[in-house]
């Protein structure tokens, strides 16, 4: 009886185990595919890959700094959002449109008339995810406090996320100071925002609504339409990234993908949405099978 008892407790560790070793080698085949684009790339790469639910991650050159071009703009939204809930400002609060707002890149508030247009800080926050609006960008960095978003960021442990010029201050960015991060940290920040240790319920649900507005980018391309993407992508010369959450039912995730030193933009962009793909389809998998890796659909239950 007591051998019984030993022998049904080691097969019950083996089955216990057979699980995770399977889901591991997809998490190896997930790891092939981004060296090989790695090494097809001309130029630099960082990747970091957060499953939000087992904790498991993938980091290639994680802790490398990278310029963010809009992607900071996510650093911005967070202390927006941190501010609203503190009391100290209003999503709703009116803001008149001004001449001297307008930079470069900024096809909402280009088109709006100075002096007589009035939006609200949330209308400021839409044009900034959902085009990538400069000139909004600028009001809400205006508003919040260039300090004050790098404050957020250094409660976090983020030393090396940081907001150091307002867009498309070329005078700023020729002196080297760019808007920076790592792939490990934008992936810190929107697992901290994810697991709302930053806001609230409630506040949490609506700054990704926000996130997920939609816009055109590199993470979704290849994805399935309908499928919620939070994310914000940015755009330099030599320079591509995209950092959002991936809301897999039952498997969200978190994806980071930064590139630098390129030669075509466009190999950057090709290399994200690879990247991007190759990971959907791992988690989308994931999220559908039973831990023996069978997935049951309808009709097919054998």
């Amino acid at each position: 009886m007591k051998g019984f008892f030993v022998l049904f407790l080691l097969v019950g560790i083996t089955s216990a185990q057979t699980a995770p070793a399977k889901q591991e080698v997809l998490w190896q085949k997930l790891e092939s595919n981004i060296n090989d684009v790695d090494r097809g790339l001309d130029g630099v790469l960082g990747v970091a890959i957060l499953d939000l639910g087992s904790a498991q991650k993938f980091l290639l050159h994680g802790d490398d700094v990278f310029p963010q071009a809009s992607s900071i703009k996510i650093a911005v939204l967070a202390e927006l959002y941190r501010q609203a809930q503190a009391g100290k400002l209003k999503l709703t609060d009116l803001y008149t449109v001004q001449a001297a707002d307008l930079v470069p890149d900024s096809d909402i508030m280009g088109g709006l008339t100075p002096g007589v247009t009035r939006i609200t800080l949330r209308d400021l926050a839409t044009m900034m995810v959902a085009v990538s609006d400069n000139s909004a960008t600028n009001v809400l960095i205006d508003r919040v406090g260039m300090e004050n978003v790098n404050t957020l960021m250094d409660s976090l442990g983020l030393a090396h996320t940081r907001l150091r010029r307002r867009m498309m201050d070329l005078k700023a960015a020729s002196e080297g100071r760019e808007n920076i991060s790592t792939p490990t940290e934008m992936m810190t920040l929107l697992r901290n925002l994810y697991l709302g240790k930053i806001l609230n319920k409630e506040m949490t649900a609506d700054f990704f609504n926000m996130l997920s507005t939609h816009k055109n980018s590199f993470i979704p391309r290849d994805l399935p339409e309908g499928l919620k993407i939070a994310n914000k992508p940015g755009e330099l010369e030599g320079v591509r990234n995209d950092s959002g959450v991936v809301f897999v039912e039952n498997r969200p995730y978190v994806i980071c993908v930064m590139t630098t030193y390129l030669h075509r933009e466009r190999d950057g962009e090709d290399a994200i949405a690879r990247i991007s793909g190759a990971t959907y389809h791992m988690f989308d998998r994931l999220a559908r099978a039973s831990e023996y890796g069978r997935v049951v659909s309808p009709g097919n239950g054998k």
